[in-house]
C-alpha cells in the first residue's frame, strides 16, 4: 500500500477542519471541524500503522483511545453548546462574552483620571 494516498487524504480532511475551525462562527460546525481534524490525525496513525507493519497495533490502540476522547469532548462540548443557546438564544462564538473579565467602576474611573491630569499639565 503506497502511504502517500491516505497521507494526502489526512491532509485534505485536516485542513478543511481547520477551516472550519477559523472560518465558523457557529459553535456546533467548529465542534464538527474539530472532530473532522481528530479523523484526519486517526486516518494518519492507521496508515502509518499498516505501513510500518507494527506487530503491537500502537497506531490502531491510539486511534481507538482517541476515538473515546472525542466521543467524550464531543458530548462535553455539545452540552455545554446547548446551555448557551438555551441562555442565550444565540450559539454564535464571537457574541460569547460572559467569561471575559468586565472592568471595575474603578478601573473604569481610573482613565477618566489620568485624562484629567494629563489635561492639566
Amino acid at each position: 500500500m503506497h502511504l502517500a494516498y491516505p497521507a494526502v487524504l489526512a491532509v485534505l480532511l485536516f485542513c478543511v477542519g481547520l477551516y472550519g475551525v477559523l472560518a465558523r462562527r457557529n459553535a456546533i460546525l467548529v465542534l464538527m471541524s474539530v472532530e473532522l481534524m481528530l479523523n484526519a490525525v486517526n486516518l494518519n496513525l492507521v496508515a502509518f500503522d499498516v505501513w510500518l507493519r507494527d506487530a503491537l497495533h500502537a497506531g490502531q490502540a491510539l486511534t481507538l483511545f482517541t476515538i473515546a476522547v472525542a466521543a467524550a469532548e464531543i458530548g462535553i462540548g455539545l452540552a455545554i453548546v446547548l446551555l448557551v443557546y438555551r441562555n442565550r438564544g444565540s450559539s454564535d462564538v464571537d457574541k460569547l462574552t460572559d467569561l471575559a473579565e468586565r472592568p471595575t467602576e474603578d478601573e473604569q474611573a481610573q482613565p477618566q483620571s489620568q485624562q484629567q491630569a494629563e489635561a492639566a499639565a
